[in-house]
């Protein structure tokens, strides 16, 4: 009787509990999402998937290959190039390839304590690069006999014995190594540059004859060079120079005892001794053609 009655209860309420956990385990559920079995097949080599209409295009990359960084600066357009693409390299000041120089020089001898010589001396020289150059030069001396010429003769009773020079004229090939810049006061930049020079050369000397009366004579001498210069950059076609040369020769000079009057008989008999002959050399250089252009990548 009991059973009867409690029975429907029962099953209505397993039912209404039933249907309450089928409910809430539905809304937990995420959703199926259903596909064609030809769409889950992976793509074949070759097949490059067609792009979607609402991805963005991606970005164009800068000339150079490298990719655009987080404070790029936009020159032009879409176009974004990085600030470390930016390389300032201080071009020279001076270009001497292809140009001819014109160097006119001053100079004095160093190292001879008994006569010194005044040298006038002009320079052509044409630069086949940058750093390599071929010139020829031309000189000529004007002696002075200094003041130990004469204090000799008076101590010791005799006159020294010397020679003059009278031209000279070399083949010279010219390296330059060196390059640099340096400040005036912390205001002006001034470029400058250092090369060496060496060449085949010939110079005259001529004996001065202690006696007067006696005829002198004259040495053609083979004359190789060596020198240091330096150059500083004024303008476009103008520098100025400072440099040492070494004009290296062996001269023949009037032997002690003398007695032949001429010339040619003295030098028979001549004594010879090698001589450097060291001259400190000032000058200006121009420079054809007067400008340059910078035709090439930097």
């Amino acid at each position: 009787m009991m059973r009867r009655n409690y029975l429907p209860i029962l099953v209505f309420f397993l039912v209404a509990v039933l249907g309450l956990t089928t409910s809430a385990y539905a809304q937990d559920e995420e959703p199926e999402m259903t596909f064609d079995e030809d769409e889950a097949k992976d793509p074949e080599p070759g097949d490059d998937p067609e792009p979607e209409g609402d991805e963005p295009e991606p970005e164009p990359e800068p000339s150079g290959g490298r990719k655009a960084v987080k404070g790029d600066s936009q020159l032009s357009g879409d176009t974004k190039v990085s600030w470390q693409d930016i390389v300032v390299v201080v071009r020279k000041p001076f270009l001497k390839t292809n140009r001819i120089e014109l160097l006119p020089t001053w100079g004095v001898t160093m190292n001879d304590n008994i006569i010194r010589h005044v040298q006038f001396n002009a320079a052509l020289n044409y630069f086949l690069t940058d750093v390599l150059a071929v010139g020829i030069e031309g000189h000529v001396y004007f002696k002075d006999l200094r003041e130990p010429f004469d204090l000799v003769a008076r101590q010791a009773r005799r006159l020294p014995t010397v020679n003059k020079y009278n031209y000279g004229a070399a083949l010279n090939f010219h390296y330059v190594p060196i390059y640099g810049k340096c400040a005036i006061f912390d205001k002006h930049l001034v470029h400058l540059e250092s090369f060496f020079s060496a060449g085949a050369a010939s110079t005259e000397s001529e004996v001065i004859p202690r006696d007067p009366a006696l005829q002198p004579f004259k040495n053609f001498l083979v004359t190789p060079n060596i020198g240091a210069s330096m150059r500083f950059f004024i303008t476009k076609f103008l520098t100025v120079n400072i440099g040492v040369r070494d004009y290296i020769f062996v001269d023949r000079f009037e032997a002690v005892g003398r007695t032949e009057v001429s010339g040619d008989a003295a030098k028979e008999r001549a004594d010879s001794t090698l001589i450097n002959n060291v001259v400190l050399q000032m000058g200006v250089s121009f420079w054809f053609p007067t400008s340059f252009e910078y035709t090439t990548f930097r």
